[in-house]
């Protein structure tokens, strides 16, 4: 049974908005897995589709983890933190040049989803017994 304090209604707005950016997040990583798949060729089979699968694997989970997190479920954090971190340190990689645009987009919304899930405020929301 789930605590009257962990409804989504008095969870905090900032968990909720960590579980919103992370659903996007996972949207656009699902989305991406589909154009991977339709834009496959004969001779890059075995890639576009192992792309396709990791990236949809991870939104799935990312999806997963969001909705998780709008519940006020504590077991959600953990792999949202790791993914945004990840990210973090993919950002770094399209630094310079043309892509400096992505780096500062993944990096602006890992760190939001970071500040959002480990807020004091979602820390304690999170940490009601959801068993």
């Amino acid at each position: 049974m789930t605590s009257p304090a962990a409804a989504p209604g008095r969870l905090p707005g900032l968990l909720l908005l960590g579980a919103a950016l992370t659903a996007v997040e996972g949207l656009v990583l699902v989305v991406y897995a589909a154009l991977e798949l339709a834009s496959v060729n004969a001779d890059r089979v075995g890639v576009a589709v192992t792309t396709a699968l990791f990236f949809a694997l991870v939104g799935g989970g990312l999806l997963f983890c969001a909705a998780g997190l709008w519940r006020g479920r504590s077991w959600a954090r953990s792999p949202v933190v790791v993914v945004e971190l990840i990210t973090l340190l993919t950002a770094w990689s399209f630094v310079g040049g043309e892509t400096t645009w992505v780096a500062v987009v993944l990096a602006a919304v890992s760190v939001a989803v970071l500040i959002c899930v480990l807020h004091p405020q979602s820390t304690r929301a999170l940490a009601v017994d959801d068993s």
